[in-house]
């Protein structure tokens, strides 16, 4: 096991813990790989060599340093590559790694019981066609001809399925950092099953972080949503805006489609997180001209309810469906 996906149990709306976690895996390898809002990817390759211990023994080392210097616990898959890792990690809890062995028996014992869907890329319409045709798990998938997979979803993505059913990871750990981003969390008190609540989330999320982009006058490229399930699992999802934006009308219409693309069915949720990333100054960003005197009337509206905001209060003027 070479790779480490690492999850932090970081308290909501605390993603500025972030970087200084990053720093302490840094200690251990140069190719730390960022995956906000509270994980990353480690690859150990040298660092094992280095010091002389496994990843296991070092992912170890890293949750006893995360908890003396961040007060920070954290959760760790360890594999031969990152997907396994990754896929590794939802398996694992607060205080153990769990490891997928790195033997080609190992690997395939690890993936053949599990579910198509719980390969990461495999969405919900692509697991139900698999299912309807009897390839409901991943062994079943590696065993099934490519040709079989190709007519199903297609011919580089039946090729590419086949190759991860098989434990074949040709991904790699990229050095990054984290973007400049905003981000806003809404917790439920119970997990929540309605999906009327859920939108309603999404809705105070999304104006606030327009409020937010608005004040400090910059506009975001890219919108990610994040959704937390009753089983401390997480799904999360980005798109790209047609054009940089702080409208909070936009961002909540892109926050309601990455979230109707998820396809939750009676979904136990516990908490929604939006991030607003790719940020430059308004003023430099480029933004389609229309016609259209509603829009124009709509954006004034926003700037006197900012106005009011700032004046009165956040909760001064907001959407009547919040109000209620």
């Amino acid at each position: 096991m070479t790779i480490l996906c690492v999850r932090f149990q970081l308290p909501p709306m605390y993603e500025a813990a972030l970087p200084g976690l990053l720093g302490l895996l840094e200690e251990f390898t140069p190719v730390v790989e960022a995956l906000p809002p509270d994980t990353a990817l480690a690859d150990l390759r040298g660092a094992e060599r280095y010091f002389g211990r496994t990843a296991v023994e070092l992912a170890s080392v890293i949750r006893v340093r995360a908890l003396a210097l961040h007060g920070v616990d954290c959760a760790t898959g360890a594999g031969p590559g990152p997907l396994l890792a990754r896929m590794a990690l939802r398996e694992a809890r607060p205080g153990l790694t769990r490891a997928v062995p790195g033997d080609p028996d190992g690997i395939a014992e690890f993936l053949a019981g599990r579910p198509v869907a719980a390969l990461p890329g495999v969405g919900p319409a692509t697991a139900r066609t698999l299912d309807e045709y009897g390839l409901d798990t991943l062994g079943r998938v590696a065993a099934a001809p490519l040709s079989t997979l190709q007519r199903l979803i297609g011919a580089k993505a039946g090729r590419e399925l086949r190759e991860k059913a098989n434990g074949i990871d040709r991904g790699r750990v990229v050095p990054n950092g984290i973007s400049r981003s905003l981000v806003t969390e809404r917790s439920f008190e119970r997990d929540e099953l309605d999906p009327d609540r859920h939108r309603r989330a999404l809705l105070s999320a999304a104006e606030e972080i327009g409020t937010r982009l608005r004040a400090v006058e910059k506009v975001c490229r890219t919108l990610t949503l994040t959704v937390r399930y009753a089983d401390r699992s997480a799904t999360t999802r980005s798109r790209t805006l047609t054009e940089p934006t702080a409208h909070s009308a936009d961002l909540t219409k892109t926050a309601h489609g990455l979230y109707e693309a998820l396809g939750l069915q009676r979904a136990r949720v516990r908490a929604l997180a939006l991030r607003a990333e790719g940020l430059t100054p308004a003023d430099r960003a480029a933004h389609q001209l229309t016609f259209d005197p509603v829009d124009e009337k709509v954006r004034r509206i926003e700037e006197v309810a900012d106005r009011a905001r700032a004046k009165f209060g956040p909760r001064a003027v907001m959407p009547g469906s919040l109000a209620a």
